[in-house]
């Protein structure tokens, strides 16, 4: 399968750095076209419309961000492309969807484009979802896309009652008996659901701090959930939970 891809920075050295490293070591790509502004890329869209965007994140005036969320429609992946790891990347990855840092590693631009290629022809809805994080302010409203073996699911944040880790996999519990199992590890989900008052209690499970009924400090510890899971805590963790539940 062969695509074809426009890359927009507002640096034209990055730009010919990632055009050249498409051609040598990703030769089902084909650059169509490059944008050094948010602006100067909205009009090449419109006109070249792609398979695949490159998108650098921090541009001054409108970032890529604001791009994207200016657009109506999404005919296109997106893989981002930016020299700051936390500028934007929080919902990036709470929509699943790829970037990389600058500088390039060729290995992991290889890696992007392979998932790109697979995900060609079936959409998933990553780039609605990363808008709607983008033009939501309240966090109870934002949904964290979960992709299992069969689908992506686009799951309300709100609706997570606890995760569980085994290996590199985690099982998302929730509400309504549900399960879910993704091939990420548990602490990237840390990260994610860090602000969104999830307790990492112990080293294999990450709870939602608004469906914890109760700590029970018996037998070891651990805390009773609204739907009657015992969470166990972790010694090393218990300073941690109590500094979570009585904020």
């Amino acid at each position: 399968m062969t695509l074809t891809a426009v890359l927009i920075d507002d640096e034209q050295n990055n730009l010919d750095n990632l055009g050249h490293l498409l051609g040598a070591y990703c030769p089902e790509v084909t650059v169509t076209g490059t944008a050094l502004s948010a602006k100067e890329g909205r009009l090449l869209l419109e006109r070249v419309r792609p398979d695949l965007l490159f998108l650098d994140i921090q541009m001054p005036g409108e970032t890529g961000l604001d791009l994207l969320r200016s657009l109506h429609t999404y005919s296109f992946d997106v893989i981002f492309v930016t020299a700051h790891d936390q500028y934007g990347i929080q919902a990036v990855k709470f929509s699943a969807l790829d970037y990389l840092l600058k500088p390039i590693h060729i290995d992991e631009l290889r890696t992007a484009v392979d998932k790109a290629i697979q995900r060609r022809g079936h959409p998933q809805g990553q780039l609605e979802n990363l808008v709607h994080l983008l033009r939501q302010q309240h966090r109870e409203d934002h949904r964290i896309a979960l992709t299992t073996l069969k689908e992506t699911r686009f799951v309300p944040v709100r609706q997570v009652i606890r995760l569980e880790s085994t290996n590199n996999y985690s099982h998302f519990y929730l509400a309504g008996e549900e399960r879910l199992t993704t091939s990420r590890a548990i602490h990237e989900y840390e990260d994610m659901l860090r602000d969104y008052g999830f307790i990492r209690c112990h080293q294999s499970h990450l709870v939602n701090q608004r469906f914890v009924r109760s700590w029970v400090k018996d037998d070891g510890g651990y805390l009773l959930l609204d739907d009657g899971t015992q969470v166990p805590v972790s010694r090393n963790k218990k300073s941690a939970v109590a500094a979570a539940l009585h904020r």
